[in-house]
């Protein structure tokens, strides 16, 4: 028979049959912790025997959840329309970004809307929660205080008052004294968010647990943690910048990728209405480089700004940067500009930023990014009205991008006067915006930058130096 796993890796929940200094599969170091096996005991004795469960078929219509809304729309708005009972809820993000404060504020508006909400905090005192909630102006919602990492107690006290809503911050520092192991260890943590989601299942009772994330960004802990929860949230954001996106990464009654948007001010995280007017609020006059992307986060056009830099490298190596997007996709971008436009790139060190904070999945992106990297080498900028959109193919050509009638509206209605999209068989443009269609990335060069590229630098780009 052979041995059981012994050792699972914190940073992606790998198993391992002895330890070692580096994870076979995420490469991450001294990772490898010893997980013991479940001994067998009367749960385990129970499985020889069980009863007959329910069957339903495909024909059945079940109801809709209900749902009870937060008064925050952003968050309403990530998990679907709000919250469903006898759902269990994870929210990951970086230490300091806003978790905290979020949930408090959304403990005190459920609070406030006639739920009964219970927050467990193993990580701070009831008097600095207390503190926090006196500075948001949170003091006189009715949410019920506890700080307490005993997983026991705080099951016996939720049976006890059964609130309507428990958050649970965080997740690591539960412990549960039936699991021989260290608070925040896998076991731990495996152990903590199955009891919780259990019980929250069994007794109607919605659970919100934050979790730690790891240094890729990733919730710690085994993944077998978000398979368990319905919704599983991540809050992003730099700390530079003010705005603070909550992303929907998974959700079992509502839509995935949706984003909520929000400003961390003085007074706590304020929602925001309107985010492509506040992506590109401090956008000045056109700079080389400076491209807007009309893209679509979830069901929401969303519009932003890319920024670039192509400057000669001092170096043997030359440097690629990217904040906010995919490396590999751009050096796919740079792969083609080179081989189908003759616009080489050797040489050159290539930053690539999306402007706010913002983090960008869309593939919708590639010929905004195109744009952006042929303008800031050939140091010509493009109108301060124009907005660019299409996906980009290794061959060169251009290829539509899905809800370009939703993204090309909110270009419109922002004052945007120009489009440049990829050639469609059917498309009209929104009302005061004029429509440029490309079939292929060479042509689009060749038209907006003044001449066709084939090798070393444009005309343009030569006149400007």
């Amino acid at each position: 028979m052979a041995k059981a796993p012994a050792f699972t890796c914190t940073n992606c929940g790998a198993a391992h049959t002895k330890w070692a200094g580096q994870c076979d599969v995420c490469g991450a170091w001294n990772t490898l912790v010893e997980e013991r096996p479940l001994t067998a005991g009367p749960a385990a004795r129970a499985l020889a025997a069980g009863k007959a469960i329910p069957l339903t078929d495909l024909a059945t219509v079940a109801e809709a959840p209900p749902r009870t809304e937060a008064g925050v729309a952003e968050l309403d708005r990530v998990l679907g329309g709000g919250l469903v009972p006898a759902s269990a809820v994870l929210v990951g993000g970086d230490p300091g970004i806003g978790k905290s404060t979020l949930l408090l504020q959304a403990a005190a508006r459920f609070a406030r809307g006639g739920l009964k909400v219970l927050y467990v905090s193993g990580e701070e005192s009831a008097a600095q929660i207390q503190m926090r909630a006196a500075r948001l102006g949170l003091t006189e919602s009715p949410v019920a205080l506890a700080a307490e990492t005993g997983l026991r107690d705080i099951l016996t006290t939720l049976e006890a008052e059964t609130p309507d809503l428990v958050i649970i911050d965080s997740i690591q520092t539960m412990w549960l004294d039936s699991v021989e192991a260290a608070p925040g260890s896998v076991s731990q943590v495996r152990a903590a968010a199955h009891a919780l989601t259990s019980f929250a299942k069994r007794k109607g009772i919605a659970v919100i647990m934050v979790g730690h994330v790891t240094k890729e960004g990733q919730i710690a802990g085994p993944r077998v943690v978000e398979h368990m929860v319905d919704t599983v949230l991540y809050f992003e954001g730099e700390r530079g910048h003010q705005f603070r996106i909550l992303r929907s990464h998974k959700n079992r009654f509502g839509p995935a990728d949706e984003i909520g948007v929000f400003e961390m001010t003085g007074r706590g995280l304020v929602e925001v209405k309107n985010p492509s007017a506040l992506f590109l609020s401090e956008r000045g006059e056109p700079a080389p480089g400076s491209v807007v992307f009309a893209g679509i986060e979830g069901s929401r056009p969303v519009l932003c700004e890319f920024q670039a830099l192509v400057a000669p490298s001092p170096h043997a190596q030359a440097r690629r940067s990217v904040v906010g997007w995919d490396g590999g996709r751009l050096a796919m971008i740079l792969a083609v500009l080179e081989s189908r436009c003759g616009l080489p790139f050797a040489g050159l060190d290539v930053y690539l930023n999306v402007a706010g904070g913002l983090k960008i999945s869309d593939p919708g992106a590639d010929l905004a990014v195109a744009a952006a990297l042929i303008s800031a080498r050939e140091d010509a900028a493009l109108p301060k009205e124009c907005v660019i959109l299409g996906e980009i193919s290794l061959s060169g050509a251009l290829r539509p991008v899905a809800q370009t009638e939703n993204r090309l509206k909110e270009a419109a209605k922002l004052g945007f006067t120009t489009a440049i999209t990829p050639q469609a068989k059917k498309r009209s443009a929104a009302a005061g915006l004029t429509l440029r269609q490309m079939a292929d990335l060479p042509g689009f060069v060749a038209e907006t930058f003044g001449t066709q590229a084939a090798g070393g630098r444009t005309e343009q780009g030569r006149r400007s130096q």
